[in-house]
């Protein structure tokens, strides 16, 4: 337990995992989590969730980062503790950020870095997944591991990896698990009308069918009808079909060609005859251009 005693707070190494530390616990994450020990900051726990898509869905696996004294300057060593059928156990891995590439390493890294790239490695196959620690298992054994993991306990941390890394609520509150069931249930329910819906009374149906066609000429939904003595309009409105408002406009065509060839009483009362003055000047007219056609002649 002497530990403790070499923390320095001005250390560049303590202060850079100290950092780290609230940056982690402030802005926690739903794929891993991390935390150095009480009694040695440079060992850190950590738990990360499986890939999706890989034989590791659905797994959950606790592994070591061990940081150097000269952390940020030199990287750090990985070794999983939980069965992965990926990397041997209690093995420090060689990953392009550990310790076995000094030369790849970055200051400005750090182990969110590390555990995020951990993460991208597990699915590797072939010769990208050849390296010290790695191991070439069945998707069957891998998948199987996988599902053993979630309740595989930590004898340092002394909790199961899903009690370290609970799986993520699903926005409405519910588990992975029952999102299938809600799909289809919200699918049905679109289907199946409300109780709004059915309590809702619908539209009566016109008993005088003559009133109705007054109302909406042409059959058009929505529209509105305007008449004045002269002229008739048709306003549709945003839901009324095309089909609806053509025809509205067919039939008030046929009322205006229908007061055209109709009877008087569709013509204004103004344009019956002309006036009497108009008729007595063309008599006038008429009579003087006689009597010059007259003079001429005899």
């Amino acid at each position: 337990m002497a530990a403790p005693l070499l923390l320095n707070k001005n250390n560049s190494a303590v202060k850079r995992i100290m950092q780290e530390a609230r940056e982690l616990a402030n802005d926690p994450s739903t794929e891993y989590t991390a935390a150095p020990l009480e009694d040695d900051i440079f060992e850190w726990h950590c738990t990360l969730r499986g890939p999706a898509g890989t034989d590791f869905e659905g797994g959950l696996y606790h592994f070591r980062i061990r940081l150097p004294a000269e952390y940020p300057f030199r990287p750090p060593s990985i070794m999983l503790l939980t069965p992965n059928g990926r990397f041997e156990l209690n093995t420090k891995i060689c990953i392009s950020f550990t310790n076995y590439h000094e030369e790849l390493w970055q200051p400005a890294w750090g182990v969110r870095t590390a555990i995020i790239g951990l993460q991208g490695f597990f699915p590797l196959k072939g010769q990208a997944a050849v390296g010290v620690g790695a191991l070439e298992v069945p998707p069957t054994e891998r998948k199987r591991l996988a599902a053993l993991s979630r309740d595989w306990v930590c004898p340092l941390c002394d909790r199961s990896n899903l009690e370290c890394l609970p799986d993520p609520a699903q926005p409405n509150g519910t588990s992975t698990s029952g999102s299938v069931s809600e799909v289809k249930t919200s699918s049905e329910a679109e289907v199946v009308p409300t109780s709004a819906e059915v309590m809702s009374p619908q539209p009566s149906q016109s008993e005088d069918p003559v009133s109705e066609q007054e109302a909406n000429p042409g059959g058009a939904e929505g529209a509105i009808r305007i008449e004045s003595d002269d002229t008739t309009t048709v306003v549709a409105s945003p839901h009324s079909s095309a089909s609806s408002a053509l025809t509205s406009s067919q039939n008030i065509s046929g009322v205006h060609g229908a007061r055209q060839a109709g009877p008087a009483s569709f013509r204004p009362s103004h344009a019956m005859r002309p006036p009497m003055l108009l008729d007595t000047a063309i008599c006038v007219l008429l009579v003087l251009v006689f009597a010059l056609l007259c003079r001429r002649v005899f």
